[in-house]
């Protein structure tokens, strides 16, 4: 178990779920192995974190783009050929897959394919934060579920050898 730490067990499984490129891939590893919950536990409060991020993330990104354009000309230029070329880069894949790619795009457990990610390519692509929030959501329980399986398998296995 890890000691000294100054928050409850359960916030920081929660708060390092929603953390940046940690996410769940650390979230559920580290419920298991350094605070003892069990799988459904370590499951609930990791997504909890995760499928969080987009209603921080989506405002604070629509209002830093905005605050900065509006005071920066430069930072407005920017923002537009940022947008206009990813939008055209990754508008065909989009259209394909229309906001059901956010699910899949989350529920991939890989760095850089995670809730925060999902939040700004929702925002770059004006998807509404409540149906963003669902669908990263969604992505968010698989990915969980994921890790999950694979985090109790690299467990028992190591039981297992030992």
């Amino acid at each position: 178990m890890i000691e000294q730490w100054p928050l409850p067990d359960f916030l920081t499984v929660i708060l390092l779920g929603a953390f940046p490129i940690v996410e769940l891939r650390g979230a559920i590893p580290l419920a298991f192995a350094g605070y003892g919950f069990s799988a459904p536990v370590a499951f609930g409060l990791a997504v909890l974190g995760n499928a969080l991020v987009p209603l921080a993330a989506m405002p604070l990104l629509g209002t830093v783009s905005a605050r900065l354009s509006e005071r920066f000309p430069a930072a407005e230029r920017f923002f537009t050929w940022l947008f206009t070329r990813t939008r055209r880069n990754h508008e065909k894949s989009f259209e394909k897959w229309k906001e059901f790619a956010l699910v899949i795009f989350v529920a991939i457990p890989l760095p850089f394919t995670g809730a925060w990610t999902a939040s700004l390519v929702a925002f770059v692509f004006g998807i509404p934060l409540r149906k963003a929030f669902l669908l990263i959501g969604i992505g968010a329980i698989i990915a969980g579920a994921i890790v999950t399986a694979a985090t109790l398998g690299v467990i028992n296995a190591w039981v297992f050898f030992l």
